[in-house]
Protein backbone atom coordinates (compact mmCIF):
# COMPACT_ATOMS: atom_id res chain seq x y z
CA UNK A 1 0.00 0.00 0.00
CA UNK A 2 2.54 2.46 0.63
CA UNK A 3 5.39 3.80 -1.56
CA UNK A 4 9.18 3.91 -0.22
CA UNK A 5 10.76 7.40 -0.38
CA UNK A 6 13.97 5.43 -1.94
CA UNK A 7 12.16 4.30 -4.68
CA UNK A 8 10.70 7.34 -5.14
CA UNK A 9 13.91 8.48 -5.57
CA UNK A 10 15.15 5.92 -7.97
CA UNK A 11 12.02 5.96 -10.12
CA UNK A 12 11.49 9.61 -10.82
CA UNK A 13 13.42 12.48 -11.83
CA UNK A 14 13.25 16.23 -11.23
CA UNK A 15 11.55 17.15 -14.26
CA UNK A 16 9.65 14.29 -15.88
CA UNK A 17 6.33 12.96 -14.15
CA UNK A 18 6.80 10.54 -10.98
CA UNK A 19 5.73 7.30 -10.39
CA UNK A 20 3.94 6.47 -7.95
CA UNK A 21 2.07 3.56 -6.46
CA UNK A 22 -1.23 5.53 -4.93
CA UNK A 23 -1.73 8.20 -8.15
CA UNK A 24 -0.07 7.36 -11.63
CA UNK A 25 -1.51 10.66 -12.61
CA UNK A 26 0.24 12.74 -10.24
CA UNK A 27 3.15 15.44 -12.14
CA UNK A 28 5.39 17.52 -11.72
CA UNK A 29 3.62 20.89 -12.88
CA UNK A 30 4.89 24.06 -14.58
CA UNK A 31 2.62 26.73 -13.77
CA UNK A 32 0.96 28.41 -16.09
CA UNK A 33 2.23 31.56 -18.08
CA UNK A 34 -0.99 33.13 -18.23
CA UNK A 35 -2.78 34.03 -15.38
CA UNK A 36 -6.02 31.74 -14.49
CA UNK A 37 -8.85 31.44 -12.12
CA UNK A 38 -11.40 28.94 -11.27
CA UNK A 39 -14.40 28.52 -8.65
CA UNK A 40 -16.60 25.68 -8.35
CA UNK A 41 -19.30 27.93 -9.68
CA UNK A 42 -17.97 29.59 -12.86
CA UNK A 43 -15.94 26.48 -14.98
CA UNK A 44 -18.71 26.54 -17.41
CA UNK A 45 -18.50 29.81 -17.64
CA UNK A 46 -16.62 32.03 -20.31
CA UNK A 47 -13.32 33.13 -19.14
CA UNK A 48 -13.12 37.13 -18.48
CA UNK A 49 -11.56 39.20 -21.01
CA UNK A 50 -7.70 39.23 -20.72
CA UNK A 51 -7.28 35.93 -19.52
CA UNK A 52 -6.87 32.55 -20.33
CA UNK A 53 -9.34 29.53 -19.56
CA UNK A 54 -8.20 26.92 -16.86
CA UNK A 55 -5.68 24.90 -17.14
CA UNK A 56 -7.08 21.52 -17.12
CA UNK A 57 -4.87 19.40 -14.22
CA UNK A 58 -6.50 15.80 -14.30
CA UNK A 59 -5.28 14.88 -10.91
CA UNK A 60 -6.09 17.48 -8.13
CA UNK A 61 -8.85 19.62 -10.73
CA UNK A 62 -11.70 17.57 -9.43
CA UNK A 63 -11.50 18.05 -5.48
CA UNK A 64 -9.97 21.83 -6.33
CA UNK A 65 -13.49 22.17 -7.57
CA UNK A 66 -15.05 20.22 -4.54
CA UNK A 67 -13.75 22.88 -2.70
CA UNK A 68 -14.57 26.11 -4.37
CA UNK A 69 -11.25 27.50 -3.70
CA UNK A 70 -10.15 30.00 -6.61
CA UNK A 71 -6.63 28.73 -8.03
CA UNK A 72 -3.76 31.26 -7.97
CA UNK A 73 -4.26 33.80 -10.27
CA UNK A 74 -0.47 33.33 -11.74
CA UNK A 75 1.58 35.61 -13.69
CA UNK A 76 4.40 33.25 -12.93
CA UNK A 77 5.97 31.30 -15.91
CA UNK A 78 8.06 28.49 -15.12
CA UNK A 79 7.87 27.90 -11.82
CA UNK A 80 7.72 24.17 -10.89
CA UNK A 81 6.44 21.99 -8.51
CA UNK A 82 5.48 18.14 -7.59
CA UNK A 83 2.05 16.94 -7.05
CA UNK A 84 2.06 14.39 -4.12
CA UNK A 85 -1.46 13.74 -3.92
CA UNK A 86 -3.09 13.27 -0.60
CA UNK A 87 -2.74 10.69 2.31
CA UNK A 88 -5.84 8.19 1.89
CA UNK A 89 -7.99 7.08 4.57
CA UNK A 90 -6.74 3.44 5.66
CA UNK A 91 -8.69 0.89 7.86
CA UNK A 92 -6.86 0.34 10.82
CA UNK A 93 -8.46 -3.35 10.86
CA UNK A 94 -6.21 -4.12 7.53
CA UNK A 95 -3.56 -1.59 7.86
CA UNK A 96 -3.01 -0.45 11.86
CA UNK A 97 0.56 0.96 10.65
CA UNK A 98 1.55 4.24 9.67
CA UNK A 99 5.14 4.62 8.35
CA UNK A 100 7.02 7.91 7.22
CA UNK A 101 10.09 10.11 8.00
CA UNK A 102 10.79 13.04 9.84
CA UNK A 103 10.56 16.18 7.81
CA UNK A 104 11.41 19.47 9.36
CA UNK A 105 11.86 21.80 6.31
CA UNK A 106 9.54 24.74 5.67
CA UNK A 107 10.03 26.34 2.17
CA UNK A 108 6.05 25.49 1.43
CA UNK A 109 5.27 27.70 3.89
CA UNK A 110 7.50 31.16 3.56
CA UNK A 111 7.13 30.39 -0.22
CA UNK A 112 3.13 30.61 0.07
CA UNK A 113 3.11 33.17 2.69
CA UNK A 114 4.90 35.15 0.06
CA UNK A 115 1.86 34.16 -2.53
CA UNK A 116 -1.04 35.43 -0.24
CA UNK A 117 0.59 38.59 0.53
CA UNK A 118 1.38 39.46 -2.92
CA UNK A 119 -2.25 38.87 -3.85
CA UNK A 120 -2.32 35.38 -5.04
CA UNK A 121 -2.78 31.75 -3.81
CA UNK A 122 0.17 29.05 -3.67
CA UNK A 123 -0.33 26.36 -6.13
CA UNK A 124 -2.25 23.51 -4.99
CA UNK A 125 1.07 21.50 -5.67
CA UNK A 126 3.48 23.53 -3.67
CA UNK A 127 1.38 23.34 -0.45
CA UNK A 128 2.95 20.69 1.92
CA UNK A 129 0.92 20.15 5.35
CA UNK A 130 3.61 19.28 7.23
CA UNK A 131 5.97 22.20 6.40
CA UNK A 132 2.99 24.29 7.37
CA UNK A 133 2.91 22.84 10.53
CA UNK A 134 6.35 22.69 11.11
CA UNK A 135 6.67 26.11 10.74
CA UNK A 136 5.82 26.55 14.18
CA UNK A 137 7.21 26.40 17.25
CA UNK A 138 5.40 24.33 20.21
CA UNK A 139 6.05 23.21 23.53
CA UNK A 140 7.58 19.63 24.77
CA UNK A 141 8.85 18.33 27.72
CA UNK A 142 11.88 17.33 28.55
CA UNK A 143 13.83 14.34 26.38
CA UNK A 144 12.89 10.39 27.56
CA UNK A 145 15.26 9.04 29.50
CA UNK A 146 18.44 7.56 27.64
CA UNK A 147 17.02 9.07 24.18
CA UNK A 148 17.63 12.21 22.35
CA UNK A 149 13.43 12.82 22.05
CA UNK A 150 10.84 14.68 23.19
CA UNK A 151 7.15 12.93 22.48
CA UNK A 152 3.77 14.52 22.47
CA UNK A 153 0.92 12.35 21.47
CA UNK A 154 -2.65 13.51 22.06
CA UNK A 155 -5.88 13.88 20.71
CA UNK A 156 -9.22 15.56 20.70
CA UNK A 157 -12.81 15.61 18.76
CA UNK A 158 -12.69 17.60 15.40
CA UNK A 159 -14.46 21.01 15.35
CA UNK A 160 -14.71 20.79 11.42
CA UNK A 161 -16.39 17.49 11.18
CA UNK A 162 -18.49 15.96 13.80
CA UNK A 163 -17.60 12.38 14.42
CA UNK A 164 -14.00 12.53 13.37
CA UNK A 165 -11.14 12.92 16.23
CA UNK A 166 -7.60 14.70 15.44
CA UNK A 167 -4.46 13.17 17.14
CA UNK A 168 -1.15 15.20 17.07
CA UNK A 169 2.04 13.22 17.50
CA UNK A 170 4.64 15.71 17.82
CA UNK A 171 8.73 14.53 18.44
CA UNK A 172 11.62 17.31 19.40
CA UNK A 173 15.22 17.49 20.07
CA UNK A 174 16.86 19.41 22.44
CA UNK A 175 18.35 22.70 21.40
CA UNK A 176 21.99 23.68 21.32
CA UNK A 177 23.66 26.82 22.85
CA UNK A 178 26.43 27.86 20.64
CA UNK A 179 29.19 26.57 22.31
CA UNK A 180 27.51 23.48 22.93
CA UNK A 181 27.44 22.68 19.26
CA UNK A 182 30.46 21.30 17.20
CA UNK A 183 32.45 23.29 15.22
CA UNK A 184 31.22 23.89 11.06
CA UNK A 185 33.16 24.05 8.22
CA UNK A 186 30.27 25.47 5.53
CA UNK A 187 30.65 25.95 1.94
CA UNK A 188 28.25 28.67 0.44
CA UNK A 189 27.32 28.07 -3.06
CA UNK A 190 25.92 30.62 -4.43
CA UNK A 191 24.15 30.81 -7.44
CA UNK A 192 25.25 34.20 -9.41
CA UNK A 193 23.29 33.67 -13.11
CA UNK A 194 21.45 36.14 -14.38
CA UNK A 195 17.78 34.86 -13.07
CA UNK A 196 19.07 35.85 -9.62
CA UNK A 197 19.38 39.43 -10.30
CA UNK A 198 17.02 41.37 -8.27
CA UNK A 199 16.39 42.38 -4.52
CA UNK A 200 14.60 40.02 -3.62
CA UNK A 201 16.75 36.98 -4.98
CA UNK A 202 20.81 37.89 -4.75
CA UNK A 203 20.16 41.31 -2.57
CA UNK A 204 18.11 38.85 -0.22
CA UNK A 205 21.22 35.75 -0.38
CA UNK A 206 23.51 38.00 0.50
CA UNK A 207 21.80 39.48 3.21
CA UNK A 208 21.23 36.00 4.07
CA UNK A 209 24.67 34.89 4.31
CA UNK A 210 25.83 38.48 6.13
CA UNK A 211 23.19 37.32 8.79
CA UNK A 212 24.61 33.96 8.63
CA UNK A 213 28.25 35.00 9.30
CA UNK A 214 27.78 37.30 12.08
CA UNK A 215 26.22 34.56 13.95
CA UNK A 216 29.19 32.02 13.67
CA UNK A 217 31.71 31.14 16.06
CA UNK A 218 35.69 30.67 16.57
CA UNK A 219 36.06 27.46 15.02
CA UNK A 220 33.69 28.03 12.48
CA UNK A 221 35.04 28.30 8.33
CA UNK A 222 33.55 29.43 5.21
CA UNK A 223 34.09 28.90 1.92
CA UNK A 224 32.56 30.67 -0.69
CA UNK A 225 32.05 29.18 -4.30
CA UNK A 226 29.84 30.53 -6.99
CA UNK A 227 28.09 29.35 -9.98
CA UNK A 228 26.59 31.04 -13.59
CA UNK A 229 27.86 29.95 -16.83
CA UNK A 230 30.76 29.19 -14.75
CA UNK A 231 32.10 28.71 -11.35
CA UNK A 232 34.75 29.52 -9.55
CA UNK A 233 36.06 30.13 -5.68
CA UNK A 234 35.73 33.44 -4.15
CA UNK A 235 36.94 32.08 -0.83
CA UNK A 236 38.95 29.10 0.46
CA UNK A 237 38.14 28.05 3.66
CA UNK A 238 38.36 31.35 5.95
CA UNK A 239 37.88 31.15 9.86
CA UNK A 240 36.46 33.44 11.81
CA UNK A 241 39.05 35.69 12.62
CA UNK A 242 39.39 37.06 8.92
CA UNK A 243 35.28 37.61 9.16
CA UNK A 244 35.42 40.92 7.55
CA UNK A 245 37.11 39.20 4.63
CA UNK A 246 34.07 37.24 4.03
CA UNK A 247 31.70 39.71 4.58
CA UNK A 248 33.08 41.78 1.73
CA UNK A 249 33.55 39.03 -0.54
CA UNK A 250 29.37 38.57 -0.49
CA UNK A 251 29.28 42.42 -0.72
CA UNK A 252 31.31 41.88 -3.99
CA UNK A 253 28.47 39.05 -5.81
CA UNK A 254 27.17 40.24 -8.66
CA UNK A 255 24.46 38.44 -10.97
CA UNK A 256 24.75 37.84 -14.77
CA UNK A 257 24.74 34.54 -17.27
CA UNK A 258 23.52 31.03 -17.62
CA UNK A 259 23.30 28.50 -14.59
CA UNK A 260 25.67 25.50 -14.22
CA UNK A 261 24.70 23.95 -10.70
CA UNK A 262 26.22 20.41 -11.55
CA UNK A 263 29.62 22.29 -11.95
CA UNK A 264 29.32 24.29 -8.87
CA UNK A 265 28.04 21.54 -6.81
CA UNK A 266 31.40 19.65 -7.47
CA UNK A 267 33.80 22.46 -6.73
CA UNK A 268 31.73 23.09 -3.58
CA UNK A 269 32.61 19.59 -2.62
CA UNK A 270 36.17 20.13 -3.51
CA UNK A 271 36.74 22.77 -0.76
CA UNK A 272 34.42 20.75 1.52
CA UNK A 273 36.22 18.01 1.41
CA UNK A 274 39.53 20.38 2.18
CA UNK A 275 37.94 20.89 6.17
CA UNK A 276 36.58 17.63 6.53
CA UNK A 277 37.64 16.20 9.87
CA UNK A 278 36.42 14.16 12.69
CA UNK A 279 34.47 16.49 15.29
CA UNK A 280 33.04 18.67 12.82
CA UNK A 281 29.88 19.58 10.89
CA UNK A 282 30.77 19.91 6.99
CA UNK A 283 28.12 21.13 5.09
CA UNK A 284 27.55 23.17 1.55
CA UNK A 285 24.40 25.26 1.44
CA UNK A 286 23.04 26.09 -1.92
CA UNK A 287 21.55 29.79 -2.08
CA UNK A 288 19.46 29.20 -5.83
CA UNK A 289 16.04 30.01 -7.27
CA UNK A 290 16.75 26.47 -8.29
CA UNK A 291 16.89 27.29 -12.08
CA UNK A 292 19.71 24.72 -13.52
CA UNK A 293 20.00 25.07 -17.51
CA UNK A 294 23.19 24.56 -18.43
CA UNK A 295 26.00 21.59 -17.63
CA UNK A 296 27.04 18.16 -18.41
CA UNK A 297 25.22 16.67 -15.78
CA UNK A 298 21.63 15.52 -15.51
CA UNK A 299 19.54 16.03 -12.23
CA UNK A 300 19.78 12.49 -11.88
CA UNK A 301 23.84 12.45 -11.78
CA UNK A 302 23.66 15.66 -9.46
CA UNK A 303 21.45 13.70 -7.18
CA UNK A 304 24.28 10.88 -7.42
CA UNK A 305 26.98 12.84 -6.74
CA UNK A 306 25.00 14.08 -3.47
CA UNK A 307 24.32 10.85 -2.04
CA UNK A 308 28.27 9.94 -2.44
CA UNK A 309 29.09 13.34 -0.52
CA UNK A 310 26.75 12.28 2.52
CA UNK A 311 28.35 8.98 2.92
CA UNK A 312 31.90 10.71 3.20
CA UNK A 313 30.22 13.41 5.91
CA UNK A 314 29.12 16.41 4.13
CA UNK A 315 25.52 17.25 3.90
CA UNK A 316 23.97 19.82 1.64
CA UNK A 317 20.93 22.18 2.71
CA UNK A 318 19.37 24.50 -0.12
CA UNK A 319 18.00 28.02 0.22
CA UNK A 320 15.76 29.08 -2.70
CA UNK A 321 14.52 32.74 -3.33
CA UNK A 322 12.88 34.51 -5.88
CA UNK A 323 9.50 33.49 -7.79
CA UNK A 324 8.01 33.00 -11.10
CA UNK A 325 11.11 30.66 -12.02
CA UNK A 326 11.06 28.62 -9.12
CA UNK A 327 12.10 25.00 -8.92
CA UNK A 328 10.74 23.74 -6.00
CA UNK A 329 11.00 20.48 -6.58
CA UNK A 330 14.42 20.67 -7.41
CA UNK A 331 15.50 22.44 -4.40
CA UNK A 332 13.53 19.82 -2.06
CA UNK A 333 15.00 16.93 -3.65
CA UNK A 334 18.54 17.93 -3.20
CA UNK A 335 18.33 18.69 -0.10
CA UNK A 336 16.53 15.31 0.71
CA UNK A 337 19.56 13.55 -0.80
CA UNK A 338 21.94 15.59 0.43
CA UNK A 339 20.68 14.39 4.16
CA UNK A 340 19.81 18.48 4.93
CA UNK A 341 17.12 21.04 5.10
CA UNK A 342 15.00 23.27 2.45
CA UNK A 343 14.23 26.79 3.22
CA UNK A 344 12.61 29.53 1.25
CA UNK A 345 13.91 33.13 1.90
CA UNK A 346 10.84 35.67 1.41
CA UNK A 347 12.13 37.90 3.50
CA UNK A 348 14.60 39.21 6.00
CA UNK A 349 12.53 38.06 8.99
CA UNK A 350 12.56 34.91 7.25
CA UNK A 351 16.64 34.91 6.99
CA UNK A 352 17.41 35.46 10.49
CA UNK A 353 14.89 33.06 11.61
CA UNK A 354 16.77 30.38 9.81
CA UNK A 355 20.64 31.35 9.95
CA UNK A 356 20.24 33.17 13.38
CA UNK A 357 17.50 32.02 15.62
CA UNK A 358 17.25 28.35 14.97
CA UNK A 359 20.75 28.17 13.80
CA UNK A 360 22.04 25.39 16.00
CA UNK A 361 18.80 23.44 14.01
CA UNK A 362 20.20 24.51 10.66
CA UNK A 363 23.51 23.62 11.32
CA UNK A 364 24.03 20.55 13.14
CA UNK A 365 22.21 17.31 12.67
CA UNK A 366 21.90 15.32 15.73
CA UNK A 367 20.14 12.34 14.39
CA UNK A 368 19.86 11.30 11.25
CA UNK A 369 17.41 8.21 9.00
CA UNK A 370 14.84 9.42 11.29
CA UNK A 371 11.72 7.43 11.22
CA UNK A 372 8.15 6.96 12.82
CA UNK A 373 5.65 4.88 13.03
CA UNK A 374 2.28 5.14 14.37
CA UNK A 375 0.68 1.95 15.54
CA UNK A 376 -3.39 2.19 15.94
CA UNK A 377 -5.37 -0.06 18.27
CA UNK A 378 -7.95 -1.13 15.67
CA UNK A 379 -10.42 -1.82 18.70
CA UNK A 380 -10.58 1.42 19.23
CA UNK A 381 -9.28 3.12 16.03
CA UNK A 382 -11.73 2.46 12.85
CA UNK A 383 -10.08 4.48 10.45
CA UNK A 384 -7.16 7.22 9.86
CA UNK A 385 -5.60 10.05 7.64
CA UNK A 386 -2.30 11.21 7.84
CA UNK A 387 -2.55 14.92 7.10
CA UNK A 388 0.36 15.79 4.53
CA UNK A 389 3.87 13.69 4.91
CA UNK A 390 2.96 12.12 1.45
CA UNK A 391 6.71 12.59 0.01
CA UNK A 392 8.10 11.08 3.53
CA UNK A 393 6.09 7.69 2.90
CA UNK A 394 8.00 4.71 3.92
CA UNK A 395 6.92 1.21 3.67
CA UNK A 396 5.43 -0.51 6.99
CA UNK A 397 7.93 -2.99 6.47
CA UNK A 398 10.74 -0.54 5.57
CA UNK A 399 10.32 0.77 9.44
CA UNK A 400 13.65 -1.51 10.85
CA UNK A 401 15.52 -1.78 7.13
CA UNK A 402 18.11 0.49 8.08
CA UNK A 403 19.49 0.77 4.79
CA UNK A 404 16.37 2.89 4.11
CA UNK A 405 17.01 6.61 3.97
CA UNK A 406 14.67 8.34 5.72
CA UNK A 407 14.75 12.21 7.30
CA UNK A 408 17.36 14.15 9.48
CA UNK A 409 16.78 16.18 12.79
CA UNK A 410 19.14 18.94 13.99
CA UNK A 411 19.58 20.21 17.70
CA UNK A 412 15.88 22.31 18.61
CA UNK A 413 13.87 20.61 15.35
CA UNK A 414 10.41 19.51 15.97
CA UNK A 415 8.25 17.20 13.84
CA UNK A 416 4.79 17.22 14.28
CA UNK A 417 2.42 15.18 12.61
CA UNK A 418 -1.54 15.22 12.15
CA UNK A 419 -4.26 12.54 11.63
CA UNK A 420 -8.14 12.56 11.18
CA UNK A 421 -9.48 9.42 12.95
CA UNK A 422 -12.67 7.75 12.69
CA UNK A 423 -13.15 5.84 16.51
CA UNK A 424 -15.21 2.65 16.46
CA UNK A 425 -18.06 2.33 18.80
CA UNK A 426 -15.78 1.06 21.83
CA UNK A 427 -13.70 3.70 20.93
CA UNK A 428 -15.82 6.15 21.20
CA UNK A 429 -16.56 4.77 24.93
CA UNK A 430 -13.41 3.28 25.83
CA UNK A 431 -11.63 6.92 27.00
CA UNK A 432 -8.41 5.31 26.80
CA UNK A 433 -5.06 5.48 24.68
CA UNK A 434 -5.12 5.09 20.99
CA UNK A 435 -1.55 4.08 20.28
CA UNK A 436 1.51 4.42 20.26
CA UNK A 437 4.51 6.14 18.26
CA UNK A 438 7.98 4.20 17.25
CA UNK A 439 10.75 6.13 16.60
CA UNK A 440 13.87 4.45 14.93
CA UNK A 441 17.05 6.56 14.21
CA UNK A 442 20.65 6.80 13.64
CA UNK A 443 23.65 8.84 15.54
CA UNK A 444 24.67 11.03 12.83
CA UNK A 445 27.68 9.36 11.78
CA UNK A 446 26.29 5.83 12.77
CA UNK A 447 24.87 2.95 10.66
CA UNK A 448 23.23 0.98 13.53
CA UNK A 449 20.00 1.89 13.72
CA UNK A 450 17.87 2.15 17.66
CA UNK A 451 14.50 2.58 18.48
CA UNK A 452 12.19 3.68 21.33
CA UNK A 453 8.50 2.81 21.31
CA UNK A 454 6.44 5.71 23.34
CA UNK A 455 2.38 5.04 23.79
CA UNK A 456 -0.16 7.52 24.18
CA UNK A 457 -0.65 8.62 27.52
CA UNK A 458 -3.81 8.89 28.73
CA UNK A 459 -7.24 9.14 26.90
CA UNK A 460 -8.46 12.21 24.66
CA UNK A 461 -9.47 15.44 25.29
CA UNK A 462 -13.57 15.11 25.42
CA UNK A 463 -13.91 18.35 23.66
CA UNK A 464 -11.30 20.55 20.78
CA UNK A 465 -12.00 23.83 23.36
CA UNK A 466 -9.87 22.59 26.15
CA UNK A 467 -7.42 20.89 24.23
CA UNK A 468 -3.81 22.38 24.33
CA UNK A 469 -3.12 25.35 22.35
CA UNK A 470 -0.84 23.85 20.54
CA UNK A 471 -2.82 20.54 19.10
CA UNK A 472 -5.45 23.61 18.24
CA UNK A 473 -3.10 25.28 16.32
CA UNK A 474 -1.46 22.94 14.73
CA UNK A 475 -4.70 21.22 13.60
CA UNK A 476 -6.06 25.20 12.11
CA UNK A 477 -2.50 25.41 10.63
CA UNK A 478 -3.18 21.93 8.96
CA UNK A 479 -6.57 22.19 7.87
CA UNK A 480 -5.11 25.67 5.94
CA UNK A 481 -3.05 23.61 4.18
CA UNK A 482 -5.29 20.92 3.55
CA UNK A 483 -7.73 23.60 1.71
CA UNK A 484 -4.79 25.64 0.29
CA UNK A 485 -3.35 22.54 -1.70
CA UNK A 486 -7.75 21.60 -2.71
CA UNK A 487 -7.33 18.32 -0.36
CA UNK A 488 -10.79 16.52 -1.31
CA UNK A 489 -11.70 15.94 2.81
CA UNK A 490 -11.01 19.59 3.48
CA UNK A 491 -14.27 20.34 0.57
CA UNK A 492 -16.83 21.25 3.14
CA UNK A 493 -14.41 23.14 5.86
CA UNK A 494 -15.06 26.81 6.60
CA UNK A 495 -11.98 29.19 6.27
CA UNK A 496 -13.71 31.76 8.50
CA UNK A 497 -14.04 28.63 10.83
CA UNK A 498 -10.69 27.79 10.54
CA UNK A 499 -9.19 31.43 11.04
CA UNK A 500 -11.33 31.73 14.44
CA UNK A 501 -9.15 28.11 15.40
CA UNK A 502 -6.25 29.38 14.53
CA UNK A 503 -7.17 33.02 16.12
CA UNK A 504 -8.19 31.65 19.12
CA UNK A 505 -4.96 29.32 19.97
CA UNK A 506 -2.27 31.86 18.53
CA UNK A 507 -2.11 34.14 21.83
CA UNK A 508 0.44 36.63 21.35
CA UNK A 509 2.98 34.57 19.33
CA UNK A 510 3.85 37.37 16.42
CA UNK A 511 4.71 33.60 13.86
CA UNK A 512 1.18 32.61 14.90
CA UNK A 513 -0.23 36.02 14.33
CA UNK A 514 0.71 36.50 11.15
CA UNK A 515 -0.72 32.36 9.78
CA UNK A 516 -3.90 34.25 11.19
CA UNK A 517 -3.38 37.41 9.12
CA UNK A 518 -2.32 34.68 5.56
CA UNK A 519 -6.14 32.80 6.22
CA UNK A 520 -7.56 36.11 6.14
CA UNK A 521 -5.54 37.10 2.88
CA UNK A 522 -6.58 33.94 1.35
CA UNK A 523 -10.55 34.62 2.23
CA UNK A 524 -10.15 37.63 0.25
CA UNK A 525 -8.45 36.17 -2.63
CA UNK A 526 -11.16 33.60 -3.07
CA UNK A 527 -14.36 35.32 -1.48
CA UNK A 528 -14.71 31.91 0.67
CA UNK A 529 -15.71 32.67 3.87
CA UNK A 530 -17.76 29.41 4.11
CA UNK A 531 -18.49 26.13 3.13
CA UNK A 532 -19.58 26.39 -0.55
Amino acid sequence: MRKTLASLLLCSSLLVPACNKKDASRVERQEPATPTTMTASDVAAAPPEGEAPPVEEKAAAPSRLATGVAQAAHSDSGEQYKDWGTNPWVEAEKDRLSTFAADVDTASYTLARRKLVEGALPAPAAVRVEEFVNYFTYAFPAPAAGSPFSVVMDAAPSPLHPGRHILRVGVATKAKAAFERKPANLVFLVDVSGSMRGPDRLGLAKQALRILTENLIDGDTVSLVTYAGSTRVVLPPTGMEHRQRILEALEDLEAGGSTGMASGIDLAYQQAAQTLRPGTVSRVIVLSDGDANVGPHTHEEILSLIAGRVKEGVTLSTIGFGTGNYKDATMEQLANKGNGNNYYIDSLSAAKKVFSEQLGATLEVVAKDVKLQVEFDPKLVARYRLVGYENRDIADNDFRDDRVDAGEIGAGHQVTALYELELTPTGKRANASLGTVRIRHKEPRGEQATEAAFPMVGEPHHSFENAPADLRFAFATAAFADVLRGSEDSEHWSLAQIRDLASAAAGDDPDRREMVSLIDKAMAITGRTATR
